[in-house]
C-alpha cells in the first residue's frame, strides 16, 4: 500500500474543489470551449461576477485553471491534465 499521505492529500483537495456544482460546471465549460472570460462565464452560469470570480480564485490556487491576458482581457483554461481526463471521464456518454 502506497503511504504517501501528501499525495493523497492534494489528490482530496482537487476532488473537493471540483465537488462544487459551480466549479464543475466552469472547468467543464472550459473543456468545451478551451478558453474564455469572466463575462462568457457569468453569463452563461446566470451568477454574478463576484461569485464566479471566487469560483475561478478556489481553482486557479489548485493550479485547476490558468490565466492568459491579451490585452485587458483575462482569458481561463484549465491547466491539469489529470482534470481534463477526469471531467471527460465523468461525463462520457456511454
Amino acid at each position: 500500500m502506497d503511504n504517501n499521505i501528501k499525495r493523497y492529500e492534494e489528490a482530496s483537495e482537487l476532488l473537493k474543489a471540483l465537488a462544487h456544482p459551480v466549479r464543475l460546471c466552469i472547468v467543464k465549460g472550459l473543456l468545451e470551449k478551451k478558453e474564455c472570460n469572466v463575462s462568457y462565464m457569468q453569463e452563461c452560469l446566470g451568477l454574478p461576477q463576484s461569485t464566479v470570480s471566487q469560483h475561478l480564485q478556489k481553482l486557479r490556487s489548485l493550479g485547476i485553471v490558468e490565466t492568459e491576458r491579451n490585452g485587458l482581457e483575462v482569458l481561463y483554461h484549465v491547466s491539469d491534465t489529470r482534470i481534463t481526463q477526469l471531467v471527460e471521464l465523468l461525463f462520457k456518454e456511454e
